[in-house]
């Protein structure tokens, strides 16, 4: 909106020229987002605690998390509303990939919805049937691939692996199921990441950042040259997003550091999943999103072991599963999990960007 009202005054007062700058715009689109969310959160908080959108703690988790029943959940809403109005304001809206991400946003968001509405309000403690969550996620993303592919570029089906210069192969129709997969399965990463206070929201801010880097880059013809990488046309508009959804994300931690006031619950989980995966399809960066998000990866790796493990042998490799509670139940505090774990996804963040050089 910013640059579509302020922009064609360039002709009367030079200074508005600054928000042709993708630069500036992201960095207030962060800015927009980090203050909307700490605007509103108070009330968004109160309000759900009025609702009595507490959330409800299974019996098989560690003893300390039972303290947290009551806490309102359904806060992944604060996070979209802060996203979307910031981009909005900030992104461009002739750029197609604009309206994509916030589409899928959207949709991943109404899932999570549904599923946070099921387990507070109809007292569902397992939320939507596993199968038309599934379902639900299926049709979302292949809606927003099926858009990819409609506009698609000479780099679309083509599938680029880290610290290779040229792409490996050309998946040409393969390439939906493919990135249908990718959309779903990182959306259910989140989703099962996303059990201990700020744990997926701090390492959600640094993928975001590392993709916000990484799609200025691709958008510009030069760097992309230089560093030997796809050029995607137009995908800088994609920082802005990228950064949109950081600031967002700063403003909910501000709530849902330990001891959180507020929980993401799947509303969050899954549009934050779903949008991230969208960003790595776009910017070509779909084998890469597995180690920008490598602690997401490690998690549902160790749900899959734990399960394959259980019905081979009856036995379990870990205390509990997904892998950060096996860490609480080894005694680890839940601030030192949270802690290391982004620590982890920080390395993997760095790593992520190191292979823009070594190819």
């Amino acid at each position: 909106m910013v640059l579509k009202l302020l922009y064609p005054l360039v002709k009367y007062f030079t200074v508005f020229n600054v928000f042709q700058y993708i630069t500036f715009r992201a960095a207030y689109a962060a800015l927009t987002a980090l203050v909307l969310s700490l605007l509103v959160g108070p009330w968004v908080i109160r309000r759900l605690a009025e609702l009595k959108t507490g959330e409800s703690i299974r019996v098989d988790v560690p003893e300390r998390h039972l303290k947290k029943a009551g806490t309102p959940t359904m806060g992944g809403i604060m996070i979209i509303v802060a996203i979307l109005l910031s981009v909005v304001l900030w992104q461009d809206w002739n750029n197609y990939y604009t309206w994509i991400l916030l589409g899928a946003t959207l949709g991943f968001g109404v899932i999570g919805f549904v599923d946070d509405y099921l387990k507070v309000f109809k007292k569902k403690q397992r939320g939507l049937r596993a199968g038309l969550k599934f379902s639900g996620q299926t049709v979302v993303s292949l809606a927003v691939v099926l858009l990819l592919f409609y506009f698609r570029n000479e780099h679309t089906t083509l599938l680029y692996v880290p610290f290779v210069k040229t792409p490996v192969v050309d998946l040409s129709y393969w390439y939906i199921p493919f990135a249908v997969l990718i959309l779903v399965g990182f959306s259910n990463a989140i989703n099962l990441t996303d059990g201990l206070d700020g744990l997926a929201t701090g390492l959600v801010i640094m993928v975001g950042i590392t993709f916000a880097v990484l799609s200025y880059l691709a958008g510009r013809a030069d760097y992309a040259a230089y560093l030997q990488i796809p050029f995607i046309q137009r995908s800088w508009e994609i920082s802005v997003y990228s950064l949109a959804l950081v600031g967002a994300a700063v403003g909910f931690l501000w709530f849902n550091a330990h001891p959180a006031e507020i929980m993401m619950g799947d509303t969050g989980s899954l549009s934050l999943g779903g949008v991230v995966g969208v960003i790595a399809l776009i910017i070509k960066k779909e084998i890469l999103l597995f180690v920008v998000g490598g602690v997401f990866v490690i998690e549902v790796l160790s749900v899959v072991i734990q399960v394959i493990s259980f019905k081979l042998t009856r036995k379990r490799v870990f205390k509990m599963a997904p892998l950060h509670h096996h860490f609480e139940l080894m005694g680890w505090s839940e601030s030192k999990v949270v802690i290391r774990f982004w620590i982890l996804g920080g390395l993997f963040a760095i790593l992520s960007l190191s292979t823009l050089k070594i190819q």
